[in-house]
């Protein structure tokens, strides 16, 4: 089996061609265990890498992985969003000082109620960002 092909094939699959740089950038992302990366960690990733790809194609990867359902958006804020190659629904803490995104552990938030959804439409899923900052 060729290094990159379930990478090749996962990006097939999504429905995307696989080029060069994307395949470079999926091994990046999931060649190993689950995280919450920027845009700017993974470019800042592949340059150490030797991996010859603007920030730009970065943005638009990440972007294009995750409208193909290989990533999962979370917008902390209006100028910061972390992609996770964990796709299953799951919250998060956010620490506000050192910008770190993890994940809160499985069943130990419980949603009592929620809102239902305005007419004609439907949730699609509830995400919880909670904020951490030191005491």
């Amino acid at each position: 089996m060729r290094p990159y092909s379930h990478f090749l094939e996962q990006i097939r699959s999504a429905g995307l061609r696989p080029t060069r740089q994307r395949l470079a950038l999926a091994k990046l992302l999931f060649g190993g265990e689950d995280r919450h990366i920027t845009a700017e960690i993974l470019y800042a990733d592949a340059q150490a890498e030797k991996i010859r790809v603007s920030l730009a194609t970065v943005y638009n990867t990440l972007h294009q992985f995750t409208d193909a359902g290989m990533l999962r958006e979370i917008v902390v804020d209006a100028s910061r969003s972390y992609f996770d190659t964990n796709t299953s629904d799951h919250h998060h803490f956010y620490f506000e000082k050192n910008g770190v995104l993890s994940d809160v552990p499985d069943n130990s938030i419980s949603i009592d109620k929620i809102p239902e959804a305005p007419e004609g439409m439907m949730i699609e899923s509830v995400d919880m960002v909670i904020r951490i900052s030191n005491i």
